[in-house]
């Protein structure tokens, strides 16, 4: 009988599927990320946001700064709760898209099984940079794991370094042991598409006998990069002020569209005049200001290093 991946669990109205994807500790779940039912799957990953304010609740909070801005209760505004929703995701997906900050770095664990190539990671994980392995070979859970050379440094070397070696000799070990990786199988090859979040590892690990193939050959861990989710970056002190000020920009352009299909309404002593084009320019000179922002690192963002050619 071969495991299935365990059902997510009902989640709070304040929680969705975008936003399950770190731990209490704020790190990426993986201990489900495959399949083997059918070799592959995307893993079913867990959020814990006890530690920040909820998504809803920021959401509120620019839902009432857009509206006081645009002058509610004291007079009547255009637009609804899904024209902020959707202002509020629009600003997320140009921040995720135009600033780093969006996301991180991060190490996780994925256990590889016999005969099995390809893999689906989570949707969150944007780039997978390295596949390290605990060992070197041809992948055995038994000879691999120890390594007589390691054994013999490390006695002569470490647990006497007062009397004889030094960092000299540990600078030189360290370069042995990557350069042994390197030949060895300590680094796998890979393909990554991150369009269907499917890694392709390219070899097949041996199976060693075990007749349930269930059963993962090895764990090996992966050096990627994860978007940040929503209800993190509108916890951000540095990336949510520019998100709200991107989302009323978006919402005075709407209401400018909207306002600008009509340039009077009729009415006693030659009707009203609408301000369309004004809450278009407004929004312009917003966009223009917020994108000049990310260009001059304000989100304090790492800035680009040299680049020659």
């Amino acid at each position: 009988m071969v495991n299935q991946i365990p059902p997510i669990p009902d989640l709070p109205p304040s929680v969705t599927l975008e936003n399950t994807n770190m731990t209490a500790n704020l790190a990426l779940q993986t201990e489900t990320l495959f399949n083997p039912a059918i070799s592959s799957g995307p893993g079913s990953i867990k959020f814990d946001q006890s530690q920040l304010v909820q998504l809803d609740r920021m959401k509120t909070e620019i839902t009432d700064y857009i509206r006081l801005r645009m002058g509610d209760e004291i007079v009547d505004v255009e637009f609804d709760k899904s024209h902020v929703d959707m202002a509020i995701k629009q600003a997320l997906i140009r921040y995720r898209q135009r600033s780093s900050r969006a996301s991180e770095e991060s190490y996780v664990f994925l256990e590889v099984y016999p005969e099995t190539q390809d893999y689906i990671l989570p949707r969150e994980i944007e780039e997978v940079n390295v596949i390290y392995r605990r060992g070197i070979g041809n992948g055995s859970a038994s000879a691999t794991q120890f390594e007589p050379f390691s054994s013999g440094f490390l006695n002569t070397y470490m647990l006497v370094a007062g009397r004889v070696g030094g960092l000299v000799n540990y600078e030189l070990f360290a370069a042995y042991q990557k350069l042994t990786m390197m030949m060895f199988g300590g680094y796998l090859d890979f393909t990554w598409n991150r369009v269907t979040k499917r890694l392709t590892i390219l070899r097949k690990f041996p199976g060693y006998g075990v007749p349930n193939t269930s059963h993962p050959a090895e764990t090996v861990m992966l050096h990627v990069n994860n978007y940040k989710p929503d209800v993190m970056l509108l916890n951000d002190q540095i990336s949510f002020p520019w998100i709200q000020d991107y989302a009323y920009a978006f919402i005075l352009q709407t209401v400018g569209e909207a306002r600008e299909k009509f340039s009077t309404i009729n009415g006693p002593g030659g009707g009203t005049s609408l301000n369309g084009a004004a809450l278009k320019a407004q929004a312009k000179e917003i966009f223009e200001r917020l994108e000049k922002e990310l260009i001059t690192y304000v989100d304090a963002r790492m800035p680009l290093g040299f680049v020659i050619g």
